[in-house]
């Protein structure tokens, strides 16, 4: 798969399945398949829990699963992004990320985010991109308000956004 979007900081790839089916136990085999070297932090153990399930996607799924987010700079991934599922029949699609803790705070999510939702709209039959962030995870809707994102509904447990084509700035 050679699909791959960049911005000025990161690089982000669907993950290849083969790499997600030897992870944790192949480090260095897995790090050969995405492309770039995994920074000792990465996994986190979230996105550990779903390697088994991206490993059984084909190739051309796993544009709509688990993608890297690779820093330009050291060539090492230090996060990930992707979808939890290709399009519904709406055409909505919901997305997720998170970024290693030694590389917070230096725009990368925001930067992935941004990307990744240029990339869904470009893709036909996407019509929304959802999102799910904790209440207190203040970085995490900071991301996606800048991204465009509006608050559909907020409980104790959850606050759920959600962004239509047209509507993200830039």
């Amino acid at each position: 798969m050679s699909i791959e979007v960049r911005t000025e900081h990161v690089i982000l790839r669907p993950m290849p399945p083969g790499a997600a089916a030897i992870l944790p136990a192949d480090r260095a085999g897995s790090a050969g398949l995405v492309g770039a070297s995994l920074d000792d932090e990465w996994p986190l153990p979230d996105i550990l829990d779903l390697m088994p399930t991206h490993a059984k996607r084909s190739d051309s799924e796993a544009a709509f699963g688990v993608w890297v987010i690779i820093e330009t700079d050291a060539n090492a991934v230090v996060g990930d992004i992707g979808f939890f599922r290709a399009p519904d029949e709406a055409g909505e699609v919901e997305i997720g990320y998170s970024v290693i803790p030694s590389r917070r705070r230096r725009g990368y999510a925001t930067e992935a985010v941004a990307a990744l939702v240029r990339w869904a709209f470009d893709q036909k039959g996407v019509t929304a991109i959802l999102a799910g962030t904790e209440p207190d995870n203040e970085a995490s809707q900071r991301v996606l308000r800048q991204a465009g994102f509006e608050v559909t509904a907020a409980s104790p447990a959850e606050i759920r956004w959600r962004l239509e084509p047209g509507a993200q700035p830039g």
